[in-house]
């Protein structure tokens, strides 16, 4: 399947948010009669959308804040907020370097070692004000610090590096054995990225209970850029629904995917929803948060990689307070508040109760969903001509 694009070679025509819309249904739902809550192993959140493993997204204030709203939002172990007792002085050097300056800046403050007393106190701090404590770390760590942190209690921990695979090989360190890691964990285990279908089936054998879908799609993310790696994410979501799908009715056992990157607005995340997902994971839409611990800034993971990274410091402004960005009341015109709204009321017009119903509804090809009679918008810099 696929187009030629030269001599006896094919590509496939994939497909991002921008490129799809959602047809409205035929029977139509009162938005606050809807259900948007999902699972992941035995908890339950009412929030589907997660706040991305990122130093200037979440830290132990954030994440409490974000659980005390009916979601979770995810605390990086191989971050600033692991390595520096007082992350706060770490964070605002980053917010007031110059652009030219920010990247080697980060790289320089990632050297410093991750202190596994850092790891123990951070999420005692989340767990302590009630709510759940969620963390990530790469493959090459987790073995060590998923130990650390199901000791501390917490109660769901991700394993994430750009590509993930069952496949992996190195000569040079000892790769992490997915299936013996899920067994060894008395917690549920998230891992990713991925975008394939193939791969997802893979990864489900192994165990795991939630997978994250998305290759460099980030507002801070250049993975795409630099590596040329990558598939937009409806295609990629759509994919792994369909793995996801196909492994139920053949385990009976339902591991929910997490698409993770490229949303900026609602109707980004009501598109992802439709594709497939049971829930959405997003940091640039919180790195806009008065709670944010970066300060109006925003960098991926891979940003400090010492040798090529993979990610950028961008300034992404602060808009409002959390709860605005989540629950409203939206003050801004484009889409990037009341994300739960933009969630309920698109569920509402397409007829679906539930999330399950969501990934159901009609999607269609419409590369003109966001020019159409959108000309004065453009002109003016407003609403969705920004």
């Amino acid at each position: 399947m696929g187009l030629y694009i030269g001599k006896d070679r094919t590509a496939r025509r994939c497909y991002g948010f921008d490129e799809v819309a959602l047809v409205p249904g035929d029977v139509t739902i009162n938005p606050n009669e809807v259900d948007t809550s999902w699972k992941i192993d035995k908890h339950k959140f009412h929030v589907p959308i997660i706040a991305a493993a990122m130093d200037g997204v979440v830290d132990v204030k954030f994440a409490v804040a974000f659980g005390k709203l009916g979601g979770f939002a995810v605390l990086n172990l191989e971050g600033i907020q692991t390595r520096y007792k007082n992350p706060d002085i770490v964070l605002r050097k980053i917010a007031k370097a110059a652009p030219q300056e920010a990247t080697e800046l980060v790289q320089s403050i990632y050297t410093k070692p991750i202190k596994e007393k850092l790891i123990v106190k951070r999420i005692k701090e989340i767990k302590s004000k009630g709510v759940p404590a969620v963390v990530s770390a790469i493959p090459q760590r987790a073995e060590r610090f998923g130990k650390i942190a199901q000791d501390a209690g917490c109660d769901i921990f991700m394993v994430q590096s750009t590509v993930t695979t069952v496949k992996h090989i190195s000569k040079e360190y000892k790769v992490l054995n997915f299936k013996r890691f899920c067994q060894s964990m008395k917690i549920p285990v998230i891992v990713g990225n991925t975008c394939s279908y193939k791969t997802t089936l893979e990864l489900m054998e192994t165990g795991i209970n939630g997978l994250l879908v998305g290759i460099g799609p980030g507002a801070a993310c250049t993975t795409r850029g630099v590596l040329g790696i990558g598939l937009p994410q409806v295609t990629a979501t759509v994919d792994c629904a369909a793995a996801r799908n196909h492994y139920f009715n053949k385990k009976k056992k339902y591991i929910p995917i997490i698409t993770d990157g490229g949303m900026s607005t609602g109707g980004d995340i009501c598109k992802a929803f439709a594709s497939g997902a049971d829930a959405v994971m997003v940091g640039s839409a919180f790195a806009r948060a008065k709670e944010a611990p970066g300060g109006g800034y925003h960098w991926g993971m891979a940003t400090p990689h010492a040798n090529l990274p993979r990610g950028t410091r961008i300034k992404v402004g602060t808009t409002g307070t959390l709860k605005e960005i989540l629950f409203g009341p939206a003050r801004l015109d484009d889409g990037t508040q009341n994300l739960m709204g933009a969630l309920t009321t698109s569920m509402g017009n397409v007829g679906a109760h539930n999330i399950k119903k969501m990934q159901k509804a009609k999607l269609i090809i419409a590369p003109s969903i966001q020019t159409e009679g959108k000309v004065f918008q453009r002109a003016q810099n407003i609403g969705m001509g920004k």
